[in-house]
């Protein structure tokens, strides 16, 4: 697995002004590339999150993603320049076919992405978790959980506990946010740099032990759970 782990190289040459009327060439200079696939149902705002960690910003504009949608971000970990690789794909099968199988290849980590005011693409979780599998994605490849739209706390449909639970079942850490609220900016940020240090330092972003007891997906009558966010 150390070789599925391991990043992608970019290198990029440079090259100084001519000394003593010869050119002198600058070794070149490597990056780390982690390739992270956001993955979820459709309007769950998979490219709204990829926008505002790439953008710094909420996009002006909001459409539906066909195919596959691609960010890059450079970033400096302990002194370390690392381009993280955000690639977001349409959650609607239609335009994902012709797609998933470039989409899955040379994966370093995954979030699954869920909407907090919208039960049923909770619900869709088992499906994205099984299309993982399905194109044997390793088991110790990291996966985060997040539920987005926290910020619509009168529309909540997702409680906090139970998708903690779902996310203990499935040995991810959970994170509720909103890619709306420029409050959580600092949130989304912590996100995918907490998988990006995870990555450089090639520790297993899960849990130690998952719990005994699974979870089954089925709405309950439960009253919406503050968002922590």
């Amino acid at each position: 697995m150390a070789s599925e782990m391991e990043s992608s190289l970019e290198t990029s040459f440079s090259s100084s002004g001519a000394v003593s009327g010869a050119s002198v060439f600058l070794p070149p200079a490597r990056s780390r590339i982690f390739k992270i696939i956001v993955i979820g149902d459709s309007n769950v705002g998979k490219t709204c999150l990829t926008y505002r960690f790439c953008a710094g910003r909420f996009p002006d504009r909001t459409e539906a993603t066909i195919g596959v949608d691609f960010r890059e971000r450079a970033v400096e970990i302990d002194e370390e320049r690392i381009k993280i690789q955000l690639w977001d794909t349409a959650g609607q099968e239609r335009f994902r076919k012709s797609m998933v199988q470039h989409y899955y290849r040379n994966v370093h980590a995954v979030v699954f992405v869920y909407d907090m005011t919208n039960m049923a693409s909770f619900h869709s979780l088992p499906s994205w978790i099984e299309e993982c599998k399905q194109h044997l994605l390793a088991n110790d490849i990291p996966r985060i959980l997040v539920g987005n739209k926290c910020d619509l706390r009168n529309a909540i449909q997702v409680p906090t506990d139970l998708a903690q639970k779902f996310a203990d079942t499935h040995s991810m850490p959970l994170f509720e946010t909103s890619a709306k609220n420029p409050n959580d900016n600092d949130h989304v940020e912590a996100i995918f740099m907490t998988l990006a240090h995870k990555l450089k330092s090639h520790k297993p972003l899960m849990l130690s032990q998952p719990p005994d007891n699974g979870i089954i997906l089925k709405p309950e009558p439960k009253p919406a759970m503050t968002c922590w966010c």
